[in-house]
């Protein structure tokens, strides 16, 4: 009985005598325990992918396959890229580790729910037990997708699909191995357990949304990025700048509701948290450094490596804070295209890219949620070059705004969304296609209404 006398009261000397910061006080995991009557979540999770980056990497790859024991692998890609070094250097491993595979090379830029359809059919045709993506965040989606319903066979397909448009439910199984090859420095899809496409019965995008979709690895090559056309870097690049400003700008993860009653329910996209901001920060830092070099220059080895990395960073970040306005308006952005032909790339349908879809809204985003979180808006405006040493708090919007609107007009970034085919009889139906996409747009630092998003399609209509 001493011994138990003398623990409790050292016990409670400690107490006492402990930090009483958030982070290590007792006073707060006793609150903490309590989480099943609170309204907003009180823990954020980190998850990633396991990444390996290097110059030549991707010969690398046959031999991971090889560790994995995998004896029927499933590689997609897009047709293009089948004719381009990255998919040959990753086929080139293959062969020479004498591993047995499949080619599906349907994949479509800005994936549909059609077009996930055909590739989990084929991922269903054979006992595939490891996947292989070799793209971009088309591609990558793609796969992830094939591998989850390749496990859940006899799932509808809208059983994982996000709510309010799908049933959002969570993933239970083991999935089979999926190794990410990306060759554009953008989606940050090779860290993150999204995959996202084009719905087409409401002409937006929607996506799934869970952990158990990571790939096991992504292999970050930045030789595959020297193959990307001057618009398609660009286009990456504005999709990494939107997921470090969106992400580092979140409603904070302790705000958001509902508190999940099991951990299983904590939602990939959580809200903005001090891990996240860390990557989100940095990635913005690489971005103003070497994006422009980047796009101009398609042979600046250090510019388009640096973006790769950055894209990693971007999606680290945003893989568990989440994106907000200007990724949920530009899902219709891209699903009501009508007849837009985009600069630098090969396909044959209509098609606004999805960075150009996202960075589009920008400026009106961030002039709009600014008054919720000033010093983070003024901060990311300083990080891309701006002098804010004399600005006050109330125009930190118009400080980030206009410093976005600087650094697109160098890029030669179309003037607003009527530049890609849109007018003001549109914005009702845009307006329509945003309301869906709660998964992201809930996590806006400012509440909005369907007024407010009218004003924002609006206002995006010319950025110059």
């Amino acid at each position: 009985m001493a011994g138990r006398d003398r623990i409790v009261h050292l016990l409670r000397q400690l107490e006492r005598t402990a930090c009483r910061c958030p982070a290590h006080s007792h006073t707060f995991h006793q609150g903490a325990a309590a989480a099943g009557d609170r309204k907003t979540d009180y823990a954020f999770e980190m998850a990633s992918s396991n990444i390996r980056y290097g110059a030549g990497v991707s010969v690398e790859v046959g031999m991971d396959l090889q560790n994995l024991g995998a004896q029927n692998v499933c590689l997609m890609t897009d047709r293009t890229l089948t004719r381009l070094p990255p998919v040959q250097a990753v086929l080139e491993s293959l062969v020479r580790n004498r591993v047995r595979f499949q080619v599906f090379d349907d994949v479509r830029v800005e994936p549909s729910d059609s077009s996930f359809k055909e590739a989990i059919s084929f991922a269903k045709k054979d006992s595939f037990d490891v996947f292989v993506a070799v793209g971009g965040g088309s591609v990558i989606d793609t796969c992830k997708a094939a591998n989850l319903y390749s496990c859940h066979p006899d799932a509808d397909f809208l059983d994982f699909v996000n709510a309010p448009i799908g049933k959002g439910r969570p993933v239970t199984r083991t999935l089979k191995p999926l190794i990410a090859v990306p060759t554009t420095a953008g989606t940050g899809s090779e860290t993150t357990g999204v995959a996202i496409f084009d719905y087409e019965p409401l002409k937006a995008k929607t996506g799934i949304a869970s952990r158990a979709l990571r790939p096991t690895l992504g292999i970050v090559d930045p030789l595959h990025t020297l193959s990307m056309p001057e618009r398609v870097a660009a286009n990456s690049g504005f999709d990494v700048l939107c997921h470090a400003l969106e992400s580092y700008t979140a409603l904070p993860y302790s705000q958001r509701a509902p508190c999940p009653t099991n951990p299983i329910n904590r939602p990939a996209y959580q809200g903005s948290n001090p891990i996240s901001d860390v990557w989100s920060r940095h990635a913005l830092s690489v971005v103003s450094k070497y994006m422009k070099r980047a796009v101009r220059d398609s042979e600046d080895l250090e510019a388009r490596s640096s973006m790769h990395l950055a894209s990693v960073f971007a999606g680290i970040g945003f893989g568990n804070a989440g994106v907000h306005l200007c990724h949920g308006m530009s899902y219709p952005i891209a699903g009501n295209v009508k007849t837009h032909t985009a600069r630098g790339y090969s396909v044959e349908h209509p098609l606004v890219p999805h960075g150009l879809s996202v960075v589009l809204t920008a400026p009106a985003v961030f002039s709009f949620t600014a008054p919720m979180c000033p010093e983070r808006h003024l901060e990311a405006a300083e990080i891309l070059g701006a002098d804010v040493r004399q600005v006050k708090r109330a125009d930190a919007g118009a400080v980030l705004a206009d410093t976005l609107r600087r650094f697109l007009f160098d890029l030669q970034v179309e003037d607003g969304l009527g530049a890609v085919g849109y007018h003001k009889d549109d914005i009702p139906a845009l307006v329509k296609g945003t309301l869906p996409q709660e998964r992201v747009t809930k996590l806006s630092p400012r509440a909005h209404t369907e007024e407010d998003l009218s004003r924002l399609f609006e206002t995006s209509m010319k950025l110059y």
